[in-house]
């Protein structure tokens, strides 16, 4: 789900009131770090936060009680479409392996121009872990002394590093979520029980709302049914189907799957030195697949040569 246009926030109330009694009292940082895992809500988050800024003398303005946008709302609509004069946003462009610092010096005019009929600026920067070091730096310049009247907000996901100096500048906020928690998002964005569509076996319990709708989402496009496969049978259709290939998720959904496997075997049955020795090198060699961005495909068959098809 596209968080620009999710109006109704779920499971992320406590951080929302936080920050906004911040903002109430006056005492609004210019920079804040939302940092949480993939898909736990970050960016949905700052975009209410933001509506409930803009909208505060609009009319159809942000419904507090029910944390939920109104579609008719016009700055909802202006952010949506693009074009509203006190927001900016940064985020990876497509086919792009980095933020890059022309990206930066384009936010930087924005930045030095006047806010418009005296409304807080924001400034939202997705997926800041892939700034590159100049981009980096440039935005480190910015946010140090920034101008008046704007807010810098800034979505990291956690399980990736960034610049130790950008992140003690900020206030962070840490998006942690209980897997009753994901549950609970999960069929409220669904609106229905995930197990009713899900097989247990897959069920990874520390995975993210969004990471279990892009699941969702990927088996209906392929026309599956989750609730027929166990996690090795999964496994193998994935690796045999390389899906992989062409979809980056289902790379990432593979090498998790591949740990879940070993976790399991673990500890649901009598692992003996030889599995361990196995998890402990296929845990390697995902660490520097990652790492060099090495073939994944000879892993992925040499998995299932061993241990799939035993």
């Amino acid at each position: 789900m596209n968080p620009l246009t999710q109006t109704k926030l779920f499971g992320l109330n406590k951080y929302f009131n936080e920050i906004i009694n911040i903002y109430q009292s006056k005492n609004m940082p210019n920079k804040i770090l939302l940092s949480g895992s993939k898909g736990s809500g970050k960016c949905t988050l700052a975009y209410h936060i933001v509506n409930y800024v803009f909208s505060q003398n609009e009319e159809k303005k942000y419904n507090i009680d029910q944390f939920k946008i109104d579609t008719e709302n016009k700055s909802f609509n202006l952010v949506k479409n693009g074009s509203h004069p006190n927001f900016y946003l940064i985020d990876l462009i497509d086919e792009k392996k980095n933020i890059e610092i022309n990206q930066i010096r384009e936010m930087i005019s924005f930045h030095n121009k006047s806010s418009f009929n005296e409304i807080p600026r924001f400034v939202l920067i997705d997926n800041i872990e892939k700034l590159n070091l100049n981009s980096a730096n440039a935005l480190l310049k910015i946010i140090e002394e920034p101008n008046d009247n704007i807010f810098f907000i800034l979505i990291h996901d956690s399980n990736k590093n960034i610049l130790s100096t950008l992140k003690s500048r900020c206030l962070n906020f840490k998006i942690n979520l209980s897997f009753h928690e994901v549950l609970n998002i999960t069929n409220s964005l669904i609106n229905d029980n995930l197990f009713n569509l899900i097989n247990k076996d897959l069920i990874n319990y520390y995975k993210t709302p969004g990471e279990m709708i892009k699941l969702i989402n990927f088996a209906k496009e392929k026309k599956i049914n989750l609730n027929d496969f166990n996690l090795e049978k999964f496994l193998s259709f994935l690796i045999d189907n390389s899906y992989y290939k062409k979809n980056i998720f289902i790379k990432d959904i593979l090498f998790e799957y591949i740990e879940l496997y070993f976790l399991k075997k673990y500890k649901f049955t009598n692992a003996n030195k030889s599995l361990l020795n196995i998890y402990h090198q296929f845990i390697y060699k995902i660490k520097n697949t990652k790492k060099f961005n090495l073939d994944e495909e000879s892993l992925f068959m040499e998995f299932k040569s061993k241990l799939l098809n035993e």
